[in-house]
């Protein structure tokens, strides 16, 4: 698997040419003008759906919705019998990346290989063209397409749908997409959802899988303030205030419930229906110590939460691969994952 690195050095010239008002930056990555112009530098390369990257795992774009142009990767393994299904939601602050990164694609594959699941990698829609919680509701509107698929035995989609054991359905993602995973997971379990998970059905939520969940809050953390950050961090304070101001509601402060699920307003643990859950936590994010909290929270609500701590590691370490550690800690969360997705 390649390195990936998110150092702005190499964009310098990401804009030579253009010309206005900067209004909000996170350097490489993103660049927001007064006119409302939005460039996206291609700092991560996209790579076709047939680069294959795991020789015993098949991998195909679909259309969910060509309206709002949702669409999603699917990664089907070779291995024999029905498999879990995983639905996958990749990071980037819901400003940027792709379901084609190619860190997303072989990391994808290689969890889908050696966890034995199919993987629906879904390309939702991006802020700030579509903030919150556009996010979201493509995430729930990719469950319903999956759900009607089912239903209708579609011929079509029979190359992975029949390899998927609907009883067993995880929801999972990475900083911005764990975020979309836990919060479609509060909406489908909401009290004010009297159906609760019915309205997925014959797909039976089994767990949901947050990779160093991107969460914040007006308040900061220890680890917030205090966690020193390398210059090609994939996550510094500074870029993580960038990305809530481009994503969340105008006019919101970082204590709104997509931001801050402890926040007073945000809907209450202890009356919604949730799933286990898993929490992967890296040692070096800034993200650790709100992380903790949210372990801590889930527990105290009754909830049964799996809580994982990846030593020496940074966020988002598990697509970036930028030293032999984080592959070594690679290898320990797919280990992880598998055992949470088959017990």
């Amino acid at each position: 698997m390649a390195a990936i690195s998110f150092d702005p050095r190499v964009n310098l010239q990401m804009s030579k040419n253009s010309h206005g008002v900067i209004s909000e930056e996170i350097e490489g990555l993103i660049r927001v003008y007064k006119d409302g112009r939005i460039e996206r530098p291609p700092i991560v390369p996209n790579v076709p759906c047939n680069v294959a990257p795991v020789d015993d795992v098949t991998a195909k774009d679909i259309v969910i919705d060509k309206f709002s142009n949702l669409w999603a990767r699917i990664y089907v393994t070779k291995r024999s019998g029905r498999l879990p299904l995983l639905v996958y939601f990749h990071g980037g602050g819901f400003c940027v990346a792709s379901a084609a990164w190619i860190c997303y694609h072989e990391f994808l594959a290689n969890l889908a290989s050696k966890a034995g699941c199919i993987i629906v990698s879904v390309n939702y829609r991006l802020a700030p063209e579509n903030r919150l919680p556009t996010a979201y509701e493509d995430g729930i509107k990719t469950l319903m397409w999956v759900k009607q698929q089912t239903l209708n035995c579609s011929p079509e989609h029979k190359w992975w749908l029949s390899r998927c054991n609907f009883s067993s359905l995880f929801l999972a993602g990475d900083s911005a997409g764990a975020n979309i995973a836990y919060n479609m997971a509060t909406r489908l379990g909401s009290s004010n959802n009297p159906d609760h998970y019915m309205i997925i059905k014959p797909l039976c939520l089994k767990g949901i899988i947050l990779i160093q969940p991107f969460f914040g809050g007006e308040a900061r953390t220890l680890s917030e303030k205090n966690m020193t950050q390398p210059a090609n961090s994939a996550l510094t304070l500074s870029a993580s205030d960038t990305y809530w101001l481009l994503s969340l509601p105008l006019g919101s402060t970082r204590d709104h419930p997509c931001c801050n699920p402890l926040a007073n307003g945000a809907s209450k643990l202890r009356d919604q229906r949730f799933p286990a859950t898993m929490v992967c936590i890296s040692e070096m994010d800034i993200l650790k110590d709100r992380n903790l909290e949210f372990c801590a929270a889930l527990v105290n609500a009754g909830k049964r939460v799996e809580k994982m701590i990846y030593k020496g590691v940074g966020h988002a370490f598990q697509v970036l691969l930028n030293s032999h550690l984080s592959q070594i800690r690679v290898q320990e969360m797919v280990s992880h994952l598998k055992a949470f997705i088959h017990q």
